[in-house]
């Protein structure tokens, strides 16, 4: 049965209409409009949802809407500030990191994640933080500098 949810994602509060245990993913795709969030495997195991709760990345598949109210929630559009791209996502393009581009969205948001706690993270924290994203492509190596780019950025 539907009822009033109210968000905070990307800084705004909506009242959406969705049934309680609707997963975030869907909330966010369907009834707000914001697609960097991909739907992939629906249980927890590729990480192309991923989102930011509270500034942590979590993958927005398995949880309740209702229950991600609890939190500020950050989509991939919500890094875009006064219509620039955040950091993270110029490096991403800067080292051309993406090659089919399904897994970016959780690539972006687990390296933002990372480096908002670790500004200078080891290769082997990079792995380990990107570790719950599923990428087949072979663009690990390019991932991996672009987030030691932006960590290089946010150190100056």
């Amino acid at each position: 049965m539907a009822e009033l949810i109210d968000i905070k994602v990307n800084g705004k509060t909506h009242r959406v209409e969705a049934d309680p245990d609707m997963p975030l993913l869907y909330l966010l795709r369907n009834n707000l409009g914001l697609n960097g969030p991909k739907y992939g495997c629906g249980i927890e195991r590729c990480g192309s949802c991923m989102v930011l709760l509270n500034g942590k990345a979590q993958p927005s598949c398995v949880i309740p809407g209702s229950t991600a109210a609890a939190y500020e929630v950050t989509t991939l559009e919500g890094l875009i500030q006064n219509d620039s791209l955040d950091p993270i996502q110029n490096a991403f393009i800067e080292e051309q990191a993406a090659q089919c581009g399904y897994c970016m969205n959780g690539m972006i948001m687990s390296a933002k994640s990372l480096l908002e706690e670790n500004i200078n993270p080891t290769d082997q924290e990079i792995r380990q933080a990107l570790q719950r994203v599923l990428c087949r492509c072979g663009t690990h190596t390019r991932i991996i500098a672009a987030v030691k780019k932006d960590a290089a950025k946010m150190k100056k």
